[in-house]
């Protein structure tokens, strides 16, 4: 038995509950890695980051230029932020120092993108329009795909999508190299099947997107799903 116990009070009885029940040593923890950010590379961080944070949903953006030619391109640093306004946010990066992706350059000169979802069935045409091209060239062309126009705004949505979101340019914040753009969502296509009509209910039998996984080339399948309820 300890020969003395923590002060009064409740923190200090809890205290002293854990004191005698470790007999007074304190409970073990577990050992785990730590990370300094702070002494890290760039591309470290990112590393780690795009590893760890995981699964992490993708925006696959469709854009178009002022002489109407179309940008898609993949970005899994993306999430919905609300719906009071409706808002997306997602984070593309630089083609090389100063110099921004197409899609940075398009919704900057034009204000409007759309997200599109990817599932499983078009997974791979997804991750070719990754592939860095010269300024002005489709990857739409270059993966076999079609873009049917949007309702709302100018950037066209792709055909073979589940799901795509119309956007207007709400801000872009530029902190430190990273770019973040944040959009209004202002109309939305489902594919019919996914949505009950009246209740707005997803089938989840019906819609599986992708996930990012670990970088540089992981990604997870979503048909392996299951509901737990949250407390009232």
């Amino acid at each position: 038995m300890p020969e003395s116990l923590p002060g009064p009070g409740e923190a200090g009885w809890r205290a002293a509950e854990v004191f005698l029940l470790y007999g007074g040593a304190p409970p073990p923890l577990p050992l785990g890695m730590e990370i300094d950010f702070d002494t890290l590379s760039p591309a470290d961080r990112y590393k780690v980051l795009a590893s760890l944070v995981t699964p992490r949903p993708i925006a696959w953006v469709t854009t178009v230029d002022h002489e109407g030619r179309v940008n898609a391109a993949p970005f899994s640093f993306f999430n919905v932020f609300g719906s009071n306004p409706p808002i997306v946010a997602f984070a593309p990066g630089n083609k090389g120092p100063g110099l921004p992706k197409d899609t940075a350059r398009n919704i900057r000169a034009t204000k409007e993108f759309v997200v599109n979802i990817a599932d499983e069935a078009i997974g791979e045409k997804m991750v070719a329009t990754a592939e860095s091209l010269p300024h002005g060239e489709s990857e739409i062309v270059a993966a076999g795909l079609r873009v049917v126009p949007a309702a709302k705004i100018e950037a066209p949505r792709i055909a073979e999508a589940p799901v795509s979101l119309e956007c207007r340019e709400w801000a872009t914040l530029e902190i430190g190299n990273n770019r973040l753009v944040i959009g209004t969502v202002h109309h939305v296509h489902v594919r019919d099947g996914l949505l009950d009509p009246e209740t707005l209910r997803l089938d989840h039998s019906a819609y599986s997107p992708l996930g990012r996984m670990a970088s540089p080339d992981w990604y997870c399948r979503t048909r392996d799903q299951f509901e737990m309820p949250r407390p009232d």
